[in-house]
Formats: C-alpha cells, sequence, structure tokens
C-alpha cells in the first residue's frame, strides 16, 4: 500500500479546490448586518431634538415603522422615540402633544449595532433584551439605518434557501463543470 501524496497547501489538485474551499468558507461565515443595510436605511424615520411630538406621532402613524430617531445637527442618534414611549407618555398626561418637544420624551439608552456585526448575533441580543429594533451606525456614530427583528429574520431565512439552492445545483451537478 502506497502512501497517498500530501495536498497543497492551498487545496489545489484536491478534490476540493480553491473555489470549493472559498463556497464553503462563505457558507459557514455568519451573515453580517451589511447584508441588509439598503432595507435598514429603508426603516430610518429621524427628527431633530426640537420637533414637537405632534410631528413625531404624524410620522410614525404614516409609515410602518415604530420607532423614530431624534438626531443631532450632524445627523448623529441621541435617543429614540417608539410608539410604545410616546403612547404611554401621553396616556398618563406626562407630555402635551403639542407643545412638548422630542428631546424632552426620547429615551437616550438606545442600543446600536455595526455593518460588520453578524446578522444572527444582533438578532439574539434584540430576542434577550426584549427589543424590535436597533438602531445601525457607522464607526463615526452616524446613523445609517434601523434594523427590525423582522427584517433580520428574513435576511436570515433567504440567506438560508440561498445556500440551499446551491447544494442542490452542486449536488445536481448544475453550473459545475
Amino acid at each position: 500500500m502506497s502512501a497517498a501524496a500530501p495536498l497543497p497547501a492551498d487545496g489545489a489538485g484536491g478534490p476540493e479546490g480553491p473555489s470549493v474551499a472559498a463556497a464553503e468558507a462563505q457558507a459557514t461565515a455568519p451573515l453580517p448586518v451589511s447584508s441588509m443595510a439598503a432595507v435598514a436605511r429603508a426603516r430610518v424615520l429621524t427628527v431633530p431634538v426640537d420637533c414637537p411630538l405632534v410631528q413625531v406621532a404624524a410620522l410614525l402613524s404614516s409609515d410602518q415603522i415604530g420607532v423614530v430617531v431624534v438626531c443631532n445637527a450632524t445627523g448623529a442618534p441621541l435617543g429614540t422615540i417608539t410608539e410604545t414611549v410616546l403612547l404611554r407618555r401621553l396616556g398618563l398626561g406626562q407630555v402635551d402633544f403639542f407643545t412638548t418637544d422630542a428631546g424632552e420624551v426620547m429615551t437616550t439608552g438606545f442600543t446600536a449595532c455595526a455593518l460588520d456585526d453578524a446578522l444572527p448575533d444582533v438578532l439574539g441580543m434584540l430576542q434577550n433584551r426584549g427589543l424590535s429594533q436597533v438602531l445601525l451606525i457607522d464607526t463615526d456614530w452616524q446613523l445609517l439605518g434601523v434594523v427590525t427583528a423582522r427584517d433580520g429574520l428574513r435576511a436570515l431565512l433567504a440567506a438560508g434557501n440561498q445556500e440551499e439552492t446551491l447544494l442542490r445545483n452542486y449536488v445536481m451537478g448544475i453550473g459545475y463543470q
């Protein structure tokens, strides 16, 4: 029985060449938040600190977005106002709808993530903290979007379906020469 020749370090010449190894590495790498940046950008509603609550309420009611981000003049997020917070404060008579500014009602303890964070980790954090959305920010602390749990789960499902299709094509020999 003869000993098998060692494979080259790059995997060339073996049963799994570089293209298969690269595909496997991509398939096992966690999906980054950047994969859904366009959707996150579409979920952004921003207001300045001095915006009246009546305008915040109008924004929240006009779109199917549950959070408005209060930003400073440079676009950096300072806080958030969710539908729940707004209704609670109004319902308890703690604020006046027409004279109170967004800065007086905003929640300053918000959660944020970055483009290179792993989407499954961000979704896990949302679940653990009981949140439905997280702000997406860049390295300069500028607002890029709002990642919702629903959109994140849709992105993971789509990625899983794509991997299933790639695996099916590989097994069937479709697109491989």
